[in-house]
C-alpha cells in the first residue's frame, strides 16, 4: 500500500515543565551549529574546501558540544550546516553570504559588545530519541548527555490537531514559535494511502518561474501566474536590506525574512492543493509533473539567475506529490527536456517555435499555444500510450488556458473575464 509522510503541529499541554529544558537544548543546537561553523571556515582557510557533513561527523562526534543535544539529534544539526554551506557554494547571487554564527550580539551606543545570547534552535529527534503514548497523548524525547538531571527524558503532552492521527512517527521536531513566545511539536508521519482513484484521465504540470505552474488536461488548461510572489518578495526584501543592523541584521530585518518564507510556503502548500484538487474533480488518476532538475543551473544572466536562484520547485514537486497520493492519484515525475521546443498536437520539434515568452507557434502545423501550456500537455503525453493524441486538446484551450490568481484572503479562484 503506497504511503505518504505529513507534520503534525501539536501543541505542548505541559509547556510551563519543559520549556527551560528545551530552551537548554535550543541553545545546544546553537552553540553546535557554531562549533561546526568556525570548525569547517577553519578548513576553508587551510585547504580552500568545505569539509562535507561525514567530515564534520567524524570530526566533532567527541566536541563537548555533541553531548548537548542525543547523538542523532546532533548529527541532523551538522547536516543542515553542510546543506547550507553547498546551497551557498551553488548560488551565483552575489548578495548571498556563506552560513552564519546562531548569537546576537547586543551593543551599547559606542558600539561595544555589551551582550550575547544565543537563539533557540530548532532541534529534531528521530526514531530512536522518540517514544510515543498515544493513550495518554505523551512524547519522551531523549536528552543530551549534558543535561540529564536524574531523568533521561523530556516528557512532553501534547495537543494534536483534530484530523491528526500521530502514528508510525519519523521524527519529532521542537521549533520555538517567536510569535507565540512558546515551543511546539512538529510531528513528522508516514500514513498509508487508501484512497480510490479519482478516474483514469491525465493531466500533465510544468513548473516554471514566471509561472509557476501550468496545467494540461483533456479539453483544458490551467495557468497559475507568480504575481502575488514577485510582489511578496520585492516588498519584503526592500524591508530587509533598508532595515539591516551595521553588527547584524535588525529584529526588522529577520522579521522580512521570516515573514517572506511564510507567506512563500503558504503560497506553494495552496498552489499544490488547487491543482490536485481541480484534478480530482476532473477525474484525473495520474498526475505527471515535469522534473526541471538542470535547468536552475543554467546561466541566464546577471537578472535572470536571480529568479532561477529563489525557484523552489523541488518544493513544489514534494507538495504535489504527497498531496495527490492522498487522494488515489499516481504521481509521476519524468525529465522535462525538450517538452517546451515540440509542438503538442502535432508532435513537430522545433527549438525556434517559443515567438515570445508566453507565445508558441508551430511553423508545421500552424497550432498556436501558450508555451507554458504546450509544455505542460508534451509532459502530459509522456504518460499516454499515443503520442500524440490528435484532438485531445484543441487549440482553443491551449492557446487561451484558464487563468487562476492567488488571494491570500480566498486563495486561488479563476480570474474574471473581461465584459
Amino acid at each position: 500500500m503506497p504511503t505518504t509522510r505529513r507534520t503534525h503541529v501539536c501543541r505542548i499541554q505541559n509547556h510551563s515543565q519543559v520549556s527551560d529544558v528545551l530552551d537548554r537544548h535550543g541553545w545546544s543546537a546553537s552553540k553546535l551549529w557554531n562549533v561546526a561553523n568556525y570548525y569547517a571556515r577553519q578548513q576553508w582557510d587551510e585547504s580552500g574546501e568545505i569539509p562535507d557533513e561525514n567530515e564534520l561527523k567524524r570530526e566533532l562526534k567527541a566536541h563537548p558540544k555533541y553531548r548537548g543535544l542525543h547523538s542523532q539529534s546532533s548529527q541532523k544539526v551538522l547536516e543542515e550546516l553542510s546543506e547550507a554551506f553547498s546551497s551557498w557554494l551553488d548560488s551565483d547571487d552575489e548578495r548571498d553570504n556563506s552560513p552564519g554564527y546562531r548569537k546576537r550580539n547586543y551593543y551599547d551606543e559606542d558600539g561595544n559588545s555589551v551582550h550575547e545570547e544565543h537563539p533557540r534552535s530548532t532541534v529534531t529527534w528521530k526514531k530512536r530519541g522518540i517514544w510515543h503514548d498515544d493513550t495518554h497523548n505523551r512524547i519522551r524525547l531523549s536528552k543530551g548527555k549534558n543535561h540529564k538531571d536524574g531523568r533521561d527524558f523530556i516528557l512532553c503532552e501534547y495537543q494534536a490537531p483534530p484530523e491528526a492521527e500521530l502514528e508510525n512517527i519519523q521524527q519529532v521536531r521542537a521549533v520555538y514559535n517567536t510569535g507565540k513566545d512558546r515551543w511546539e511539536l512538529h510531528v513528522v508521519c508516514k500514513h498509508e494511502i487508501a484512497a480510490e482513484s479519482p478516474g483514469k484521465k491525465t493531466a500533465g504540470v510544468d513548473l516554471g518561474i514566471c509561472n509557476p505552474a501550468a496545467v494540461a488536461l483533456p479539453g483544458d488548461a490551467l495557468l497559475y501566474p507568480g504575481g502575488s510572489l514577485r510582489e511578496d518578495k520585492h516588498y519584503f526584501e526592500q524591508e530587509k536590506y533598508q532595515t539591516d543592523g551595521n553588527h547584524r541584521p535588525s529584529q526588522k530585518a529577520e522579521w522580512a525574512r521570516e515573514k517572506l518564507a511564510r507567506r512563500k510556503d503558504h503560497f506553494l502548500h495552496a498552489l499544490s492543493k488547487d491543482i490536485v484538487e481541480r484534478c480530482v474533480k476532473q477525474n484525473v488518476g495520474t498526475l505527471v509533473v515535469g522534473n526541471p532538475s538542470g535547468s536552475d543551473e543554467q546561466d541566464w544572466g546577471r537578472y535572470g539567475n536571480k529568479p532561477s536562484n529563489d525557484w523552489a520547485y523541488e518544493r513544489l514537486m514534494n507538495l504535489l506529490d504527497y498531496k495527490a497520493r492522498e487522494r488515489g492519484i499516481e504521481v509521476e515525475m519524468p525529465d522535462e527536456h525538450g517538452t517546451s521546443s515540440k509542438c503538442s498536437v502535432c508532435g513537430h520539434e522545433d527549438s525556434d517555435g517559443r515567438i515570445e515568452r508566453g507565445l508558441w507557434k508551430c511553423e508545421k502545423c500552424g497550432v498556436v499555444a501558450h508555451a507554458d501550456v504546450n509544455g505542460a500537455d508534451n509532459i502530459r503525453q509522456k504518460a499516454l500510450p499515443v503520442t500524440p493524441p490528435l484532438g485531445d486538446s484543441g487549440n482553443g484551450c491551449l492557446a487561451q488556458p484558464r487563468v487562476i490568481q492567488f488571494s491570500r484572503t480566498h486563495g486561488f479562484q479563476p480570474r474574471a473575464t473581461a465584459k
